[in-house]
């Protein structure tokens, strides 16, 4: 066919090399012009402008089959208020909105500070991708509502939370088929930070736990529906912005054309020849067509100008290494799975606000962005903007598991079990506790200070927190880490510090960082009380990695027989008290670490007040100066210290046969760290989730119900009754997250 495509962006370079593999010839011009029935078998409008000034419309007139709506349906993307009134009117699930007419700024910020929860501001009207501001303030909200009031009528809508995916259909006027879902990155900022703009890039198919069809019957089909029985039957593009909520799939905004940037990473995944599926829309008969999709994944990224979106910097010369320059509308690379599609170019030089798309392909998506960004290193302009973290939220989607990252629980507490018998033949019975509890507990008469003296011994490391340590530079808090944790360990049997030793292994020492991890264990023992009587540093190659290092401790500390923790009085009724933890501590980061992959530990997300790798390696703190006075009170039962398998797998540690504890969630306040991890881990469910980590928890004070408060006013900072222990089957000690 002769295919003319309407644009010449990067979506439009897109949908014409997605022609041109099929042997089509593609022009691509700005507009109609003066093209005739013999000129052209098909056109492919790629802007909405074009199809809101009417490009259908005079296909239509000339008898020119043309994949895109007509001006009037055009509106559900130029006009937002007719967009969310039409969905809305047919059921679709979007958010709460209001909308408002131009230059009415005083009656919007009154509906925003009625309304009483964070608002999208958003212009009703044309805006590139650009026209929505999300304000964190209520100063913001204001100054965002005012500026878009100055510019004509606008919307404002309850802001939705979760990830966001987008659903590209190709109608016929009576029904409609999905290609590989997406998922866009509209702000300028790695991390999600910064301004919005038309798209920093792309990748497909995003992993998300809704089938495309399912989605398509949602939000899609009442659309091509409503139109077929108008009598106007819908044909072309529609676009489904959706936002994943913990309610389900929501309705953010439609467009009535291929996305940009999620064209350029959706077409290279379309084996089906993009033509013919666009002429069969035409004919009403697209639902014949067979969608043919490659395995895989694609992965675009976007090379933007400097000032961009406010105001793009044009005019530099573009760089480009390992490309054949000769034809900028059909670049190969030295990258095979890679190719590059043009948008703001002129002879060379950049003339855009977004330059150009680097999409790669690979058989997973990891391998897709690795191709992607290879290719993209060849690329170069003065002050080029490039996130480098496309694809950031896909690893949180794709775990669904500790286990998927490379960590079973479950297998560890096998493993507990298959050596108890082996360590209990040694123990003779001086020895009250010993493997399964968290410290082993050793008679200590000799220790004449105290009337009936007990030793309390607790071993750990700090695990793969330290690679992310090592890696950013910052091992100084991970020699804190082994100390608190095992004070935490002994501190939960009523013990105090006494002496501690520690263990550094790694590939080849380095005597910097094992200065600098020795200075953190000797401040938190010298915070303690405690002594750092020694240890043992080890080299050995071949063993870690190059690089690598690990560090183990073991304190032993003191305690008094009578005193010892977990009372034996501990029963159904009594009350759960949740200590704050200072961050993850020092569990759940081999899930962390593919958490966050892809995105720059030094980014600052929203809501937090450190970047993200310290927010990470925040030290794990010690609970000795916390609940001293607490357990000075005889009020404390038993105290339970969250660490590896979170609260489902500690709190069973302190509680008798019989009885099992329920946990209130949301009883407690969550740090931004754990409401972005929370965010991110898509395919996790709740009970995962709080045994892998904290959430927020590090310690459990149990004690009767009547001592609440008086256990509360002894701990100098804000506890939460996060639970209580109920009746449970005999000889279970089960924990219900409810």
């Amino acid at each position: 066919m002769r295919v003319l495509v309407i644009g010449s962006g990067g979506r439009e370079h897109a949908i014409a090399w997605a022609c041109e593999r099929h042997g089509h010839t593609v022009t691509m011009a700005p507009e109609l012009g003066e093209v005739t029935t013999d000129d052209v078998d098909l056109v492919i409008p790629g802007p909405e402008s074009a199809l809101v000034a009417g490009v259908a419309d005079e296909c239509s007139f000339r008898k020119i089959p043309c994949l895109g709506p007509t001006s009037k349906q055009a509106r559900i993307e130029s006009s937002k208020g007719y967009s969310r009134h039409l969905a809305t009117s047919l059921g679709v699930p979007g958010p709460r909105y209001e909308r408002f007419e131009e230059m009415d700024a005083d009656s919007g910020v009154a509906w925003a500070s009625e309304f009483g929860a964070p608002v999208v501001v958003k212009f009703d009207g044309l805006a590139a991708g650009k026209g929505v501001v999300v304000p964190t303030t209520a100063a913001e909200t204001e100054a965002a509502i005012r500026a878009t009031a100055a510019l004509g009528p606008y919307m404002l809508e309850e802001q939705l939370s979760g990830p966001e995916c987008s659903l590209l259909a190709l109608c016929d006027g009576t029904t409609a088929v999905a290609l590989p879902l997406a998922q866009d990155h509209k702000r300028i900022g790695e991390g999600d930070t910064g301004p919005n703009t038309g798209g920093m890039g792309a990748y497909a198919p995003a992993p998300v736990p809704y089938d495309a069809d399912e989605l398509l019957r949602t939000f899609v089909l009442p659309i091509v529906d409503y139109f077929a029985a108008a009598g106007t039957p819908y044909v072309g593009v529609l676009y489904a912005g959706l936002m994943l909520t913990a309610e389900g799939p929501r309705l953010i905004e439609y467009n009535c054309r291929f996305g940009d940037p999620e064209t350029q990473a959706v077409l290279p995944l379309l084996e089906s020849d993009l033509a013919e599926l666009a002429l069969a829309c035409t004919r009403h008969a697209v639902g014949d067509e067979e969608i043919k999709v490659r395995p895989g994944a694609a992965c675009t990224v976007v090379a933007a100008s400097p000032g961009y979106p406010d105001d793009p910097h044009t005019g530099a010369p573009i760089h480009l290494d390992g490309f054949s320059t000769t034809d900028w509308a059909n670049q190969s690379t030295n990258v095979p799975e890679a190719t590059l599609f043009p948008a703001g170019v002129d002879d060379g030089r950049t003339a855009g606000g977004r330059v150009l798309a680097v999409t790669g392909l690979g058989d997973d998506l990891a391998a897709a962005r690795s191709a992607a960004y290879r290719a993209l290193d060849g690329v170069s302009f003065p002050n080029m903007q490039v996130r480098r973290d496309i694809g950031w939220r896909a690893p949180g989607a794709l775990l669904t598991s500790y286990a998927s990252a490379g960590v079973d629980i479950d297998e560890g507490n096998r493993a507990v079990e298959r050596m108890r018998g082996a360590v209990e033949r040694t123990l003779g019975a001086d020895v009250l506790k010993g493997v399964g509890s968290f410290g082993g507990v050793l008679s200590a008469r000799r220790i004449l200070e105290l009337g009936d003296p007990v030793l309390v011994a607790s071993t750990d490391g700090v695990g793969t927190k330290v690679e992310l340590a090592a890696r950013l530079g910052k091992v100084r808090g991970v020699g804190a880490d082994i100390v608190n944790h095992c004070i935490d360990d002994v501190l939960v049997q009523s013990a105090r510090p006494f002496f501690f030793l520690d263990y550094i292994a790694a590939s080849a020492l380095d005597a910097d960082l094992v200065a600098e991890v020795v200075t953190g264990m000797a401040d938190a023992c010298e915070a303690a009380g405690c002594v750092l009587l020694g240890g043992e540093t080890a080299e050995m190659p071949g063993v870690y990695q190059e690089g690598a290092f690990d560090i183990a401790g073991t304190l032993v500390g003191v305690a008094e027989r009578s005193e010892l923790l977990p009372r034996d009085d501990v029963a159904a009724g009594d009350v759960l008290i949740g200590v704050a933890s200072s961050g993850p501590h020092t569990n759940g980061y081999s899930f962390l670490r593919k958490l966050f992959d892809w995105v720059p530990m030094d980014v600052t997300p929203p809501g937090f007040e450190v970047p993200l790798g310290d927010a990470l390696l925040e030290p794990h703190r010690s609970y000795l100066g916390v609940l001293d006075a607490a357990l000075a009170t005889g009020a404390v039962k038993a105290l339970a210290h969250i660490t590896g398998g979170g609260l489902p797998e500690n709190l069973p540690r302190v509680l008798p046969d019989g009885v099992d504890a329920e946990i209130e969630l949301g009883s407690w306040p969550r740090s931004a760290l754990f409401d972005l991890i929370t965010e991110l881990a898509t395919g996790v469910d709740t009970h995962e989730l709080h045994r892998m980590l904290n959430m927020g928890i590090g310690m459990v004070v149990v004690c009767a119900a009547d001592e609440v408060d008086t256990v509360q006013a002894a701990i100098p900072e804000p506890t939460w009754v996060i639970g209580a222990l109920v009746r449970g089957d005999a000889g279970g000690r089960t924990v219900h997250l409810l």
